[in-house]
């Protein structure tokens, strides 16, 4: 990893919300880890309904990635990955119910709780667009 990227890393890593990042390595991998698979499967949902936004969440994707990668120590790769899998699954859901969903109501629910969680996420890479 060249050195600007590290230095991005940590600078990443110092920044972010105090809610986000508790004291442990554990937690902090369990959260970059959950953000990752969010953001993957967001990248995937606007593959098919809003190609406009995906090379944002490309981005942040990749970040997130080196986030986890920066913070996973090397025994924890089948942890990580199940994690990562379960995360997108359930962002992948919330997704579909907001975009299939004929009850307008629990649509518009579940795409605020997709964004609000997707938002959390993108709170703590450098220079995101989260409002």
């Amino acid at each position: 990893m060249s050195m600007m990227k590290t230095l991005s890393l940590l600078v990443c890593v110092a920044a972010a919300p105090a809610s986000a990042l508790t004291s442990t390595a554990d937690d902090q991998l369990t959260f970059f880890a959950t953000c990752a698979g969010r953001l993957s499967a967001t990248m995937e949902h606007q593959w098919i309904h809003n190609l406009s936004a995906v090379d944002a969440t490309t981005a942040q994707r990749s970040e997130m990635i080196n986030l986890v990668s920066a913070v996973m120590p090397d025994e924890d790769g089948r942890a990580v990955l199940n994690i990562r899998v379960s995360a997108k699954h359930a962002q992948a859901q919330l997704l579909a119910r907001a975009t299939l969903n004929r009850d307008v109501g629990d649509a518009e629910w579940a795409q605020a709780r997709a964004d609000a969680l997707l938002q959390e996420c993108t709170s703590v890479l450098l220079g995101s667009n989260a409002e």
